[in-house]
């Protein structure tokens, strides 16, 4: 993805609230994994599949992939393949520290392009299941379902937490 010199400072109205709403959810998901251990980060502590490691790893890989749907629609968005049932663990030799690094870097570059793109800017939805189709969505829309998603996960992450080591991030 092309970044530009525009930040996020820079940035008034709209694109600063859709920012820093972003910014504001990242960071909970962030705080709720400060302080685990790669073991912990990787630990699957209720009956679902997930991890908190696996949570970042997700995010990041869902956040980069509607960026690049908002650049270039569906085709750039499917250019990679997806490991759906791996995006949620962690792999061997994977670390929680460097699963946040991928995230602040994906997170900047979503930074950056927010204050590039037009906003109004439409792409046809990829086919899946789960999308209607021939819908379109905007690069705002884009935008609002990664502050849900993010927010949705940072959920998931805090009763995850609160299994492992009991300590809670919203609460």
């Amino acid at each position: 993805m092309t970044t530009t010199t525009t930040t996020t400072a820079q940035l008034t109205g709209e694109r600063a609230d859709l920012v820093e709403t972003l910014r504001l959810h990242r960071g909970f998901l962030r705080r709720t994994v400060a302080g685990l251990t790669d073991e912990q980060a990787a630990a699957r502590s209720t009956v679902s599949e997930l991890c908190p490691g696996g949570l970042i790893k997700h995010v990041t890989q869902v956040e980069r992939r509607w960026m690049r749907f908002a650049v270039g629609g569906a085709e750039a968005m499917e250019s990679e393949p997806v490991d759906w049932a791996g995006q949620f663990r962690m792999q061997e030799g994977e670390s929680l520290e460097g699963l946040l690094a991928d995230y602040a870097r994906v997170a900047a570059t979503t930074d950056e392009l927010v204050g590039t793109l037009d906003l109004d800017a439409t792409h046809p939805l990829p086919q899946a299941p789960w999308f209607e189709p021939g819908a379109s969505w905007s690069v705002r829309r884009v935008l609002l379902h990664l502050v849900a998603e993010t927010s949705q996960h940072a959920g998931h992450a805090d009763i995850l937490r609160e299994s492992i080591d009991g300590a809670k991030t919203m609460g």
